[in-house]
């Protein structure tokens, strides 16, 4: 059974940092491209991050370049989003998902505000 748990969101101050965890299970993530994605409030989905398998580099949306790093870790079975210089504007809900077959965790809140 495919399961993804992000965790690791929470409110912090502009310019702060957080790092988001995304824990799989029932598939090995070395062979699948996965991707984090947030949604805010009334606002179209927005894909933040997309991490093809090994060999390939990480694409990201211009609002995040420079400021979020996407990485995996298959010793883990896990990824990662490091987000740093954090604005008000990247408050969202945050999902990761494994591209192949559309699976999604529950999603990790994010706040940034002072």
């Amino acid at each position: 059974q495919v399961q993804l748990v992000e965790s690791g969101g929470g409110l912090v101050q502009p310019g702060g940092s957080l790092r988001l965890s995304c824990a799989a299970s029932g598939f090995p993530i070395s062979g699948y491209a996965m991707k984090w994605y947030r949604q805010a409030p009334g606002k179209e989905r927005e894909l933040v991050a997309a991490i093809p398998p090994p060999g390939s580099s990480t694409n990201y949306a211009d609002s995040v370049k420079g400021r979020f790093t996407a990485s995996r870790d298959n010793s883990k079975n896990a990824v990662y989003l490091q987000m740093n210089s954090l604005k008000p504007e990247d408050t969202a809900v945050y999902y990761c998902q494994r591209v192949s077959g559309n699976y999604r965790g529950q999603g990790t809140q994010v706040t940034v505000s002072s």
